[in-house]
């Protein structure tokens, strides 16, 4: 159905929304909760993204976005019934921007490793937190538009409330290159710890299902209890892949050999570049989120890390890395990119992307990346969105009005008005 040799990675990433405020609400995220009641900068954040959105085309690679969602929530609002006596952790949730953070929007799988040859895409349902777990529908709607050819693509609903997923956070793909048949790692948590473990195994189960994964080309692993316990509520806090490469935490899994022979078994051509925990602590991975990066495979061959700034300001994580520059791995080169409004939040380069792999002219091209569309988004956020949002400021009617008008700003001049 998909012919292979069109088949590319696309990185989606979610342009910060103009509501972007530090409200501190995500429990087990340590950036998140230290920067709580911080002021917040809407306007350089979006610019922000949109600038790396840039680098990453520079670089010649596809580049497609995702817009922030209605903010703030009215709908959330009225069936909490909040009004001046409810706690305001409910207003601040209603006006999340945390939809940025695509790496959580779905688990996208490729269709070289389904049943059906189709790309398949699950929203992710993030329940685990309430200001993550409004998302969803609004991000099925948006997937549905960008993705609504169903010769290519099958876009489905949430798994069920029961089980907590949080999408492509959790999920990764080994293949001998995008286009190939690949083999698709789920890793969940167990719960019982000082922080949530927001991966349920049988959501990740449910999601292989619903995308209609070879069931031969699915694996389940087990995150390390410590990584989620430190900080890393994702499994993209401590490990990401690409292609042949698995880039790792030594303390990243449960069990991290068996985790290393699962992979193997199912993919034999699997590349390991483990960070030792006596190198770079997992308090200082997750503080610089070395293994928040985007690992990619440019038009070249060549393999390139894409870290936050904060990577090159740690002495032990750039070290390392210029250590392993100097050997003979797989990955030749590592991109520093500055995203600090994103990281504030607890976010870092791969948390704002969402990895589809499919051929760009199957994609509506009003979500794909192009001078004249980044031109626009920035014209628009450089004249809509606020500059800053103070936490007092949370709530305020103005405000609330100024936040709706920049989105709808935008969707209009991206001609995108039915998202609403």
């Amino acid at each position: 159905m998909n012919d292979s040799d069109k088949l590319v990675e696309i990185n989606f990433d979610g342009l910060v929304g103009p509501s972007h405020n530090y409200a501190g609400l995500s429990l087990g995220n340590i950036a998140s909760s230290s920067h709580k009641g911080d002021t917040s900068y809407p306007r350089a954040a979006a610019l922000q993204g949109l600038e790396k959105m840039q680098a990453n085309r520079a670089l010649g690679l596809a580049q497609g976005f995702f817009l922030p969602l209605p903010r703030p929530n009215d709908g959330l609002l009225q069936r909490l019934a909040v009004d001046e006596t409810a706690d305001a952790a409910l207003t601040r949730a209603a006006w999340s921007a945390s939809s940025m953070w695509t790496a959580n929007a779905a688990t996208v799988s490729p269709a070289p490793d389904t049943i059906d040859g189709k790309c398949h895409l699950t929203p992710a349902n993030l329940i685990t937190m309430l200001h993550r777990g409004q998302e969803w529908r609004d991000t099925a709607a948006q997937l549905k538009i960008a993705f609504a050819d169903d010769r290519y693509f099958a876009v489905h609903d949430a798994v069920p409330d029961s089980f907590g997923d949080e999408g492509a956070a959790n999920h990764m793909r080994f293949a001998e290159s995008h286009g190939s048949a690949g083999v698709e790692v789920f890793v969940y948590g167990r719960t019982g710890g000082k922080f949530p473990a927001r991966q349920h195994e049988q959501a990740s189960r449910a999601v292989a299902r619903l995308n209609r994964v070879d069931p031969q080309r699915a694996v389940f692993i087990e995150q390390n209890s410590a990584a989620i316990e430190a900080g890393a509520f994702h499994n993209d806090v401590v490990a990401v892949a690409n292609e042949k490469v698995l880039f790792t935490h030594a303390l990243a899994f449960a069990d991290q050999s068996a985790a290393y022979d699962a992979i193997r078994a199912r993919f034999p051509a699997l590349e390991v570049v483990e960070v030792p925990a006596d190198a770079v602590s997992l308090a200082e991975a997750i503080k610089t989120y070395l293994f928040n990066a985007q690992l990619l495979t440019l038009p070249d061959g060549i393999m390139a890390l894409v870290v936050p700034e904060e990577c090159r300001e740690s002495a032990a994580v750039w070290s390392w890395l210029e250590g392993m520059l100097a050997g003979n791995g797989p990955i030749r080169k590592v991109i520093p990119v500055d995203v600090r409004q994103s990281m504030a939040n607890g976010g870092g380069p791969a948390c704002l992307r969402l990895r589809v792999v499919a051929d760009p002219a199957t994609v509506d091209q009003r979500f794909m990346l192009d001078d004249a569309k980044a031109e626009t988004i920035a014209r628009v956020v450089s004249e809509y969105w606020p500059e800053t949002i103070q936490p007092s400021e949370v709530g305020n009617d103005e405000l609330a009005e100024r936040v709706r008008n920049a989105r709808g700003k935008l969707l209009e001049a991206l001609d995108l008005t039915e998202l609403g």
